[in-house]
């Protein structure tokens, strides 16, 4: 490996690319408590199906291991690109325009299944991508955008939806089959907005995603790795290592998973969407 590492301009647009799938993915899981008064009304989803909605995130994380693995042995450009084309299908199901509700609700269902598939890259992928294109002393910053952005994302959610979407009102005239559609409609131009958003984000990484530069920024990112097997092992018997990992999991479980319904906890005590 080279004593002294070389940096370049373009990791500046790698890190671009990266931060703006993670605010994506957090946007589409996002999409539906906010809004999810109007989506039962539109789509009769019940209470059971947002929290579903919202739990296919973390379910999604099931393969992580498989993510990981992909990346260590082919790189950041290949595993990009499947999680990307992983939220694109996902976006598109979502809009698929089927009369028949059941199967529409099937294929949301499915869409946010997929989009939670992309999230063990977009969560986890920061420090080895800020490891492989950045300088020792831009590393936590380039991890620290990378990671913000997934977040920001799913906030965004919160202030999108209840922009375009209207909410529901209890009174008769106004829960009429016209409002109805109007509400299901505006439900379906931000499904939309979405899929066209991940479509140039996946369309920009198809053309320029390099998985590493043509010299390493550092020792640390020309250095040999451990095995995956082996780094596995050996962390799972690091004592410090798992008290670390509990101390930013737990919180971080509870406060997404509370944050997702939100909206439907909120309900009962008459504060609305908006």
């Amino acid at each position: 490996p080279p004593l002294s590492g070389r940096v370049y301009g373009r990791r500046w647009l790698v890190l671009l690319l990266f931060s703006l799938l993670g605010f994506a993915q957090g946007l589409v899981w996002n999409t539906w408590g906010p809004i999810q008064n109007s989506a039962r009304l539109a789509f009769g989803f019940s209470g059971w199906d947002i929290a579903l909605l919202v739990f296919w995130g973390p379910i999604g994380f099931a393969p992580c291991f498989f993510f990981m693995w992909l990346m260590d042995k082919k790189g950041l450009r290949v595993t990009v690109l499947l999680t990307s084309s992983l939220m694109v299908l996902g976006a598109g199901l979502r809009c698929v325009p089927v009369s028949d509700l059941e199967i529409r609700k099937k294929l949301i269902h499915g869409g946010q299944l997929l989009n939670g598939l992309a999230g063990p890259t977009v969560m986890n992928a920061a420090p080895f991508l800020s490891t492989t294109w950045f300088s020792p002393d831009e590393r936590a910053t380039a991890t620290a955008i990378a990671s913000l952005l997934n977040y920001l994302g799913s906030a965004g959610a919160f202030l999108v939806g209840p922009l375009v979407v209207p909410p529901p009102n209890g009174t008769a005239h106004l829960l009429s089959q016209s409002n109805t559609q109007h509400i299901k409609d505006r439900i379906e131009a931000v499904l939309y907005a979405e899929f066209g958003m991940v479509s140039l984000i996946f369309s920009a990484a198809l053309a320029y995603f390099p998985s590493r530069p043509p010299f390493p920024p550092s020792v640390a990112a020309a250095s040999q790795r451990l095995s995956y097997r082996r780094s596995f092992c050996r962390l799972l018997s690091n004592f410090r290592f798992l008290m670390i990992a509990l101390a930013y999991a737990i919180p971080l479980g509870v406060f997404s998973g509370w944050s997702g319904v939100l909206d439907l906890i909120l309900t009962p005590i008459h504060v609305s969407q908006v």
